[in-house]
């Protein structure tokens, strides 16, 4: 199963990738294709932008309330890949990419992912110490 996920997304989405490409600017010629694609890179990258400083005020207030801010940094790993997406060539990522920018579209997908994956919390336990450990005794050096 992993080999087939590794194979559609490194070979069968660039070559659909390419195929729309092709038959886009067969359409509307070469030219306007390539501006295109420039023009939804540069606007996925602004709302990309916009929507992760958003995100990075979520996660500053909450960790000045002492809570743990995972959905929101899962929001922004999301975030992250969007604008990746926004930035390859294509339409088919450019789409995936802007349905990612739909807040509520992407907080659903993080909450499937969170249901589907099973999250393991680790903390210290009461025994845990926070600097470094220090043994002290104390010596005596032997000369040969």
């Amino acid at each position: 199963m992993p080999l087939l996920i590794f194979l559609f997304v490194f070979v069968g989405t660039p070559l659909v990738e390419l195929y729309l490409l092709i038959r886009v600017g067969a359409v509307i010629g070469a030219l306007p294709t390539i501006a295109l694609s420039l023009l939804t890179a540069a606007i996925g990258g602004y709302l990309v932008r916009l929507q992760g400083l958003g995100v990075l005020m979520r996660v500053r207030a909450m960790l000045a309330r002492d809570q743990l801010p995972a959905l929101e940094l899962l929001d922004g790993a999301v975030l992250l890949l969007t604008g990746f997406a926004l930035l390859l060539p294509g339409f088919v990522t450019d789409i995936i990419g802007f349905l990612l920018l739909v807040p509520p579209l992407r907080q659903a997908l993080i909450r499937r992912y969170v249901q589907v994956v099973p999250v393991t919390v680790v903390r210290p336990g009461p025994d845990a110490e926070s600097g470094p450990r220090v043994i002290e005794g104390s010596f005596r050096r032997e000369d040969d």
